[in-house]
């Protein structure tokens, strides 16, 4: 367990409700992430979100926030251990997700009965946010798989012409989820189900692809991170180029060393696909706030920060956006002397938003304010869209037509 002290004394802000306090609120942000396995995504979000409280930090005033990595290396056990901690800690504000979506499906039940506000930049899975019983302490500002699903398979339609994907998906929660969104999306014509475990290596790869690709599968649609990801790309690539598919994946490649290991796969025409939100340093145009967000993050981060090498992207930007919606959010409240009542507070002020937010995928108006499915997700349908590596393993995004 590590942590990063981020210290805020601001003396020139004139709209926040703290404007009369006099004490100085200390405040413990709990990052439940991989740092072990997928140490780029869980760095690339910690990036992210401090970079905006730096970036506005003439909005905040006596506030001094502890960010404290707390690892559980993929474990939906460890996982909860660390939220009880959060919850004995008098002074822990909210818990900022990881990359993985199990630990927090298989926790959402103890999440939202005991009050764990929960921010998500990453974790895609559907149900996530989705809970019917009571309050919902959990705010995603992600991909979401009950859309991404759809978003993947009418790019495999449409522009890979592939008409019988044949659906490879980790044995997990998040995999499950992504069957039944993709599924739906193709209709009638389901698709043949291919299920992997976590620690799959390369001869194992082999041999399931070979399998896929001798059931007549024309492409091959991937639910999987990094580590798994980059033994089915050298396993597809290392296959007679004759009988290679072009993968379409879900993001969960990006979270890790991905590109650094498939580079020399995808450098030899191997077709690889992914799905993002739709940003990228390199595609979008310099305007003031991806200047302010790029300048931000090198104050902090010095010579670690560079958006043409950044490793996991999107993290950045999601922890970057979400952490513009925590600042106003914060904005809107005074803190209480109990921290359960602060979070309270918060979690309604993130639900009542009173001013636009503009940041790097989009302007965001009141994002959690609507009811219904998506009440608690920021990002719709139409900010996802497929992306591919450049030749430097940076990130351009595929423009959604019409």
């Amino acid at each position: 367990m590590r942590a990063f002290q981020f210290l805020l004394y601001l003396f020139l802000f004139a709209h926040s409700s703290f404007n009369n306090a006099e004490q100085t609120h200390h405040f413990n942000i709990y990052h439940d992430s991989d740092y072990s396995n997928h140490f780029a995504s869980a760095n690339a979000i910690k990036m992210g979100f401090l970079s905006a409280l730096e970036s506005e930090k003439d909005k905040l005033k006596h506030l001094e926030f502890n960010f404290i990595e707390m690892d559980h290396r993929g474990n939906s056990n460890r996982s909860l251990l660390h939220m009880k901690k959060f919850l004995k800690d008098p002074e822990a504000l909210f818990v900022l997700a990881g990359l993985h979506s199990p630990p927090y499906i298989k926790n959402r039940t103890f999440i939202n009965k005991e009050g764990v506000l929960l921010l998500v930049p990453w974790a895609a899975g559907g149900p996530i946010t989705r809970y019917e019983h009571g309050t919902n302490w959990v705010f995603r500002l992600s991909v979401d798989d009950t859309k991404a699903g759809y978003r993947i398979i009418q790019f495999a339609k449409e522009k890979r012409s592939c008409e019988q994907p044949h659906l490879l998906l980790e044995k997990t929660p998040w995999g499950k989820s992504n069957e039944r969104t993709m599924q739906d999306a193709l209709g009638k014509a389901k698709a043949e189900v291919t299920w992997f475990n976590w620690n799959t290596r390369v001869k194992k790869a082999k041999l399931v692809l070979r399998g896929i690709i001798n059931s007549g599968a024309d492409c091959v649609v991937f639910v999987g991170n990094a580590i798994e990801g980059k033994y089915f790309t050298q396993a597809m690539a290392e296959i007679d180029k004759e009988l290679q598919k072009p993968i379409i994946s879900h993001w969960g490649i990006t979270g890790g060393n991905f590109f650094n290991n498939t580079k020399q796969y995808l450098s030899e025409g191997l077709e690889l696909n992914f799905i993002q939100s739709c940003f990228s340093f390199d595609d979008n145009p310099q305007t003031e706030t991806v200047k302010k967000a790029v300048k931000s993050a090198k104050n902090l981060f010095k010579s670690h920060f560079d958006t043409e090498t950044l490793q996991a992207p999107a993290g950045f930007v999601h922890g970057y956006d979400l952490g513009l919606l925590f600042v106003q959010a914060m904005t809107q409240i005074a803190p209480s002397q109990k921290i359960s009542e602060t979070r309270e507070k918060l979690r309604l002020a993130l639900e009542n938003l009173n001013l636009p937010v503009e940041g790097l995928i989009k302007t965001y108006i009141s994002p959690y304010s609507n009811k219904g499915h998506d009440a608690h997700e920021a990002l719709g349908f139409d900010d996802l869209c497929m992306a591919k590596y450049k030749n430097n393993g940076s990130i351009s995004i595929i423009k959604n037509e019409g």
